[in-house]
């Protein structure tokens, strides 16, 4: 399998970044976009640099490498995820503006009817941030907003974490044990 990973400038950069390790140790081949505004909430929010997620990718492409691979139909890869996802790369996205290379990978994914995951974390919504999200997903993207259960009794920060990870990964019909699956409630 092989996805297209990116992150754009959302808190919560921690979320890519374990879907990256998490694909490495799947053997999951993925294809690296990082926006510069992610790339400064990187150091910002998990003291860590572009480089530091670069190394956990199969390939890296530029943002603004409009004539990377990934950036044509005919390229194969599996899906796209885009984690976390700014309202203003979801906004680009469903108007159909490809001014960067995340943009017009997201517009080849929906175009070539392949899955695109898109992980906002904004909150709380605005009209506009909810009419962009239902006209993505009329358009075949599935939105996933970083919005972790607790069923799964999580004990820490990357316990939840791990929770909206595996969410992605099962988007993709990829298995995994990162949280424990809701079996139903206990009764007395």
């Amino acid at each position: 399998m092989r996805l297209v990973v990116a992150l754009t400038g959302a808190s919560g950069v921690a979320y890519g970044m374990r879907f990256l390790e998490v694909c490495k140790e799947l053997g999951i081949e993925t294809e690296l976009v990082i926006s510069k505004p992610a790339a400064l909430l990187l150091k910002e929010e998990i003291g860590k640099r572009a480089k530091d997620m670069e190394k956990l990718a199969t390939r890296v492409h530029a943002p603004e490498n409009l004539e990377a691979p990934i950036s044509s139909g005919s390229y194969n890869f599996d899906g796209m995820v885009i984690v976390p996802c700014s309202m203003g790369t979801l906004g680009s996205i469903a108007s159909g503006t490809a001014r960067n290379l995340i943009t017009r990978v997201a517009d080849v994914t929906l175009k070539q009817n392949r899955p695109l995951v898109l992980v906002p974390r904004e909150t709380p919504l605005n009209l506009i941030h909810l009419e962009n999200m239902v006209k993505l997903k009329r358009a075949g993207a599935t939105i996933l907003p970083a919005a972790p259960a607790f069923y799964h009794k999580p004990e820490d920060v990357a316990d939840l974490v791990d929770f909206i990870v595996g969410r992605i990964l099962e988007i993709f019909g990829v298995e995994h044990k990162l949280y424990k699956k809701w079996s139903g409630l206990e009764t007395r």
